[in-house]
């Protein structure tokens, strides 16, 4: 009897693993770049597309997993203690593995990101 309950237990652990869900991670994208990697969502989560836009023609782009409570409402994000909204970000979820659309970076396209980076730092210290 006990080797059936723990028979039943194993098969039980298995499908609990097999559902969890993948999903695309990027912590913070600008425009259509947003390096992602892959996680797998905890229970009681789902994947995530944040999309914002930052003084006024910027996009933000986040994505990743998030409690299901929170799914397709707006979060601002503000200033300190003074209550000044940066942005405001709409997190949409859904539901299948990497659901959460491509990464935003496909192949050697880190060293473009980085030497955009490096051009408008440069370029920064010159306008200065």
């Amino acid at each position: 009897m006990n080797r059936i309950i723990l028979q039943l237990l194993a098969v039980g652990f298995c499908f609990a693993v097999v559902q969890a869900l993948q999903c695309y991670k990027c912590d913070f994208g600008l425009g259509s770049l947003c390096l992602t990697s892959k996680i797998t969502c905890g229970s009681g989560e789902q994947c995530f597309s944040g999309v914002a836009t930052a003084v006024g023609f910027v996009d933000i782009k986040t994505k990743g997993c998030l409690q299901v409570a929170k799914c397709n409402k707006t979060e601002n994000t503000d200033v300190g203690n003074s209550n000044a909204t940066i942005y405001s970000v709409m997190k949409t979820c859904c539901n299948t593995d990497l659901c959460n659309a491509a990464p935003g970076l496909p192949g050697n396209s880190g060293l473009s990101l980085a030497l955009a980076t490096i051009t408008a730092l440069f370029m920064a210290n010159i306008l200065v």
